[in-house]
């Protein structure tokens, strides 16, 4: 039976990282795959996380199975993270956090979950969004719709414009937020545009979902927590993604929530049997590795400062990787402004230039990134911001 598949091609990004493994350029420069990179190039383990990770061993007594919803420790300590203290405790049983394998294991929970409570129910996601948001929602047999987000001209949120289709979207429908540093565009919503989101879904009645895959890798832990925080505290509903990949440096640990919001205490009691049955349909138990080491990070008053004082040092590296770029665009000459990528949050952000200038910077230059010109700003550091800036001038000048 076997004899009948025929073969996918590569995903665009993992191509990339192959041919950069391939290239013999000592220039050369990965700008695709969306991790963490320090002033070397290397994805470290963060110090807290290793301290966390000494005291797991030394301590851990069992391997035990941690349940379908994983670890309650896990699960109180992310929600809290997520809503602060105060908000957490006024959404009492309303809320529940589940553990899920990853980011993107928290997204097909939630697309699993959301196609029980509307099996007719479309999806609609930003243009752009991240490229897994569409085959983790279809394959759960939820419909897909897009709603206008990034101006690729004025490198802005195409907000006007946004809004007007959300003022279409029905009830039963879901539209996917990101909750900060927009991936792949890096541009976020104000808070004042959450605002005016939040009044469109009461009007509307459609639910929110929101991806939260870079908490603490825009302007800081609270504050990219803003519009989420608004719509949990506003909204009857919200489900919310979150992801500790990044801001934990725990890629391969697979370590993510899936937050439901539901009217009632009920509604929710009632969820959370149907959201576990669907994590012990699909994986039956998540990883518990990731969640122990977040779990004693965010309890331990000294390896939480450790944690955030590491999460602040990424961040002010990224804005200023931002800045820097930006700069040196100017001293190589580049007659076009590129101070929209100082102003962008987060890891990601798009130059600008053509699929043709794109593939020129990986061919003649071994500047790897995806057609799209979506670029990891961590890849950037103070040995090759001057070379990228250059090598982007030779293109834009043809």
């Amino acid at each position: 039976m076997f004899q009948s598949l025929s073969a996918l091609p590569a995903d665009p990004i993992l191509r990339l990282v192959a041919e950069y493994q391939a290239d013999t350029n000592p220039r050369k420069i990965d700008l695709g795959i969306g991790i963490y990179k320090d002033e070397n190039g290397d994805t470290p383990v963060m110090t807290a996380v290793k301290k966390a990770e000494q005291r797991i061993l030394d301590t851990q007594a069992s391997k035990k199975y941690v349940g379908p919803t994983g670890s309650p420790a896990y699960n109180a300590a992310v929600a809290e993270l997520l809503f602060g203290a105060e908000l957490n405790a006024s959404l009492n049983g309303r809320r529940v956090t589940v553990q899920a394998p990853g980011g993107c294991g928290g997204l097909r929970l939630a697309a699993e979950f959301l196609k029980l409570a509307n099996t007719d129910a479309t999806v609609w996601v930003s243009d752009p969004t991240w490229a897994n948001h569409v085959p983790l929602m279809t394959t759960a047999g939820l419909k897909i719709a897009k709603y206008p987000y990034y101006d690729y001209t004025t490198h802005s949120v195409r907000f006007d414009e946004m809004l007007s289709c959300l003022k279409q979207v029905p009830k039963g429908d879901v539209v996917l937020l990101h909750g900060c540093c927009h991936n792949p565009c890096g541009a976020d919503l104000t808070l004042a545009q959450w605002e005016a989101v939040r009044d469109v879904a009461l009007a509307q009645g459609f639910t929110v979902l929101i991806d939260l895959a870079y908490q603490g890798l825009g302007d800081g832990l609270e504050e990219d927590m803003a519009g989420t925080r608004l719509l949990a505290a506003s909204l009857p509903e919200l489900v919310v993604v979150s992801s500790c990949s990044k801001n934990f440096g725990l890629y391969r640990e697979r370590t993510g929530a899936m937050t439901l919001i539901s009217e009632s205490a009920a509604q929710t009691a009632t969820a959370t049997t149907l959201i576990a049955a669907s994590a012990r349909a699909m994986y039956s138990m998540p990883p518990d590795h990731g969640a122990e080491v977040v779990q004693l990070i965010l309890n331990d008053p000294a390896l939480r400062s450790e944690w955030d004082a590491e999460l602040t040092a990424m961040r002010d590296r990224i804005n200023g990787l931002r800045a820097k770029l930006v700069a040196q665009t100017r001293t190589a000459g580049i007659d076009r402004d590129f101070s929209f990528i100082q102003n962008e949050k987060g890891m990601f952000s798009f130059l600008g230039v053509n699929v043709e200038q794109v593939q020129t910077l990986v061919r003649d230059y071994s500047i790897y990134l995806v057609d799209s010109s979506r670029i990891n700003v961590a890849g950037i550091n103070d040995a090759n911001v001057a070379y990228l800036a250059d090598s982007l001038a030779a293109v834009i000048k043809g």
